[in-house]
């Protein structure tokens, strides 16, 4: 199987038995995949970013507890069940802001609950994870080809960190849109003016080493520039929107994505810009009202205070590495679901797709 085959990024290979999954930590140096029957692997992966983006994350997730439950030696249903839970509040844990890892649990969780025997658990588990993968890829296909008439014909278009194939089950969400919207111009007009410009995305540089590398295999022409550099190519005039993905979005429209995202959105609205946010339903936080209650998580401050290994700071150096930020929803022109594109305010948009 190839690793980009229409449009989709075969990132993540369930093998009913593995999962096979590509390490984003080694792109674009290396496209190595990691074949695994062990959910403590796959946790991992996880948490050290070798599998990201929130979609994506909801999708490994629930492919680990189908591992964990496959691990679990017994056919008694009271000590499966615990241990199983167990094993999911595990896999929970291993990343604290995207909501689509604990909504794929929890859908999980929720398929199992009337079965009565250890086997058909099993069974019911992987099917809806094999489900959950796949309905993936169709709403990011659906939520593109509604958003990329948001998006110019011609002109600039930025992004943040990552939000393709390598993000969700395949297709990608801000990249999606990107994409058919650079495939509709394309067919139209032969000489297209369209680029997208990629924020580099420090500290992990997501934006230059994945964004980069998702375009580049699409034959999409983009300009990297570094976190610092948007607020000129706003004033410059280059960029006539900007479209990036969530990780959670709470019922008023408030959205948690990578840290820098907020930043864009007040340049963008200084600017007076269109500012998009792309995520499937399944990124909407029903039991948040707003992203006051969204919990940002801490990573060390190695990532910071170090560049691919090498220590680029005074020893001692402290430093603060939150791994995401949340843009208030005045801020957002439009968000972009499989089920429509909703506009303030939220609450009523959201009301009538979930």
């Amino acid at each position: 199987m190839s690793l980009v085959k229409n449009g989709i990024v075969n990132h993540l290979r369930w093998k009913r038995d593995s999962l096979c999954f590509l390490d984003q930590t080694l792109l674009p140096a290396k496209e190595e995949f990691i074949e695994t029957s062990d959910y403590r692997v796959v946790y991992d992966a996880i948490q050290r970013l070798a599998i990201r983006g929130a979609p994506a994350i909801g999708i490994a997730g629930g492919y680990a507890l189908v591992l964990g439950a496959k691990s679990i030696k017994t056919r008694k249903m009271e000590f499966f069940m615990d241990k199983l839970g167990k094993i999911k509040e595990q896999i929970a844990s291993s990343r604290p802001t995207a909501v689509n890892l604990f909504w794929a649990l929890d859908r999980l969780m929720k398929r199992i609950s009337a079965e009565d025997s250890v086997e058909s658990v099993v069974q019911q588990l992987s099917l809806e994870a094999e489900k959950i993968h796949r309905e993936d890829i169709e709403m990011c296909q659906t939520l593109s080809h509604l958003g990329k008439k948001l998006l110019p014909k011609k002109g600039g278009v930025m992004t943040h960190c990552n939000a393709g194939g390598l993000a969700t089950g395949g297709y990608g969400t801000a990249l999606g849109v990107i994409h058919a919207a650079f495939s509709s111009t394309l067919s139209k007009d032969d000489t297209v003016d369209f680029v997208v410009f990629v924020n580099e995305t420090r500290p992990l540089l997501q934006g230059a080493r994945l964004t980069t590398w998702e375009l580049k295999k699409a034959g999409i022409p983009f300009v990297l520039i570094t976190d610092n550099m948007a607020a000129q190519t706003f004033a410059e005039g280059n960029v006539k929107c900007v479209v990036v993905g969530a990780d959670r979005i709470a019922l008023n429209g408030d959205t948690a994505n990578k840290i820098g995202t907020y930043s864009l959105a007040i340049l963008a609205n200084y600017h007076q810009v269109p500012f998009y946010i792309a995520a499937p339903t399944s990124t909407i936080d029903v039991h948040i009202k707003s992203g006051h209650e969204i919990p940002i998580e801490k990573r060390s401050e190695r990532e910071v205070t170090q560049l691919f290994g090498q220590v680029i700071t005074p020893s001692g150096t402290q430093a603060i590495n939150r791994a995401f930020d949340v843009t208030p929803s005045h801020l957002i022109t439009a968000i972009i679901t499989e089920k429509g594109i909703c506009t303030p305010p939220y609450e009523g948009s959201f009301e009538r797709i979930i």
